[in-house]
């Protein structure tokens, strides 16, 4: 049942307004817990800037951890790109970390150290620009990059249905993720969006995000540019490499697609994920994966895990291609216990926490930036 608008997603005069709506909360009964739907739709388009202020600062850190991937030894990456966090802590401090700490604690626990982990978090960030600069430099850096739950994914793909890899936005993903897969000889094809990396302006466009994706390229079999307007299209492509018995990664991005889902986590906190993974596995035979990308020594060792296949029982059942809503809510829930034990590893390493309230009760413009990692 359709419920009434409750907010609009409020943005600067160049950015898209979107209204969003409450489509159904669906209650599992067996997990005593409810999933709520929304939907998000277009009111009026963005306009493209020619470049923000935001492009000028990403333009001198990518050139200069350029230097630094082609000129420095490994050993000190780490502790550069600590260095390099610091410069602007003080106003990360204090426009990020209050929303940040109300967040975390929400989620992880009231004794959690969250100064402690937003630092650790902005390096992480500045670690994650370098991992880019080092694919770009081509030389000196073989870190260990080992991939745990490749054969649950094997098992399900021998059943001849494709398989769906639902990405967590954890700081590695966006390249050692797909690294990983690509060097265990999984062939895979990425859902993105076209203006996937730092920046949305037509400068960011055209010289800062280009980079990124070239690397991501590597190491995927094709890339599936999502763009609203063409929604139908990619839907049927995806749907034709998923009968291929291939694999389609998903990042877990709420603001690409015209639906997502809210539901609890941790001890009082809510986050927000994507439906159309949850979607396309409960209207199909696609088995549906979690994966999560760790930077276990930085610079060093990297840990990518497949979670067992998330499979609700009524799924082992027989799916008919009806749009079941219950189904889609009982993988939302397993992606979710998912996106808590990873999250309970390593914390300082996610790019995107939501927040310690629900959206309804939030203010318009308190929606979360979301960072289009895949």
């Amino acid at each position: 049942m359709r419920l009434s608008w409750f907010a609009k997603s409020r943005k600067p005069p160049s950015a898209a307004t979107f209204h969003t709506e409450i489509i159904a909360d669906v209650p599992v009964p067996e997990r005593a817990e409810d999933v709520r739907f929304f939907s998000r739709k277009l009111v009026r388009p963005g306009r493209v800037r020619r470049y923000s202020n935001q492009d000028l600062r990403e333009s001198a850190m990518a050139l200069f951890y350029l230097v630094v991937a082609a000129s420095m030894p490994v050993r000190w990456w780490a502790s550069i790109c600590d260095r390099m966090s610091r410069l602007r802590l003080k106003r990360h401090v204090r426009k990020q970390f209050p929303a940040y700490a109300a967040a975390t604690r929400a989620v992880l626990g009231g004794g959690l150290d969250a100064r402690k982990l937003f630092e650790a978090l902005l390096a992480a960030r500045h670690r994650r620009r370098l991992q880019l600069a080092a694919h770009l430099t081509g030389f000196r850096w073989a870190p260990t990059i080992r991939l745990d739950g490749q054969d649950g994914l094997q098992a399900a793909l021998l059943r001849g249905h494709g398989a769906i890899v639902w990405c967590d936005q954890f700081t590695s993903q966006t390249i050692l993720g797909k690294r990983a897969l690509h060097e265990a000889g999984v062939e895979a094809h990425q859902v993105s969006v076209n203006s996937h990396g730092v920046s949305e302006s037509m400068f960011g466009l055209r010289f800062l995000n280009w980079p990124l994706v070239k690397v991501e390229n590597r190491y995927l079999k094709s890339r599936i540019v999502f763009e609203r307007d063409d929604a139908y299209q990619v839907t049927i492509r995806i749907q034709k490499i998923l009968k291929s018995n291939g694999v389609v990664l998903m990042t877990n991005t709420i603001h690409a697609g015209s639906t997502f889902t809210e539901v609890a986590i941790g001890e009082s906190g809510w986050t927000h994920l994507a439906s159309a993974p949850a979607n396309f596995a409960a209207r199909g035979k696609a088995a549906l994966f979690a994966m999560s990308t760790f930077e276990t020594i930085p610079f060093r060792e990297y840990r990518a895990v497949i979670s067992p296949e998330l499979l609700p029982a009524e799924a082992e059942m027989g799916r008919d291609g009806a749009k079941d809503m219950v189904l889609q809510a009982r993988y939302i829930l397993l992606k979710r216990d998912r996106l808590l034990e990873a999250l309970k590893l390593f914390p300082d390493q996610m790019l995107t926490w939501s927040r310690n309230g629900r959206m309804t009760e939030a203010s318009a413009d308190a929606m979360t930036d979301d960072d289009a990692g895949s």
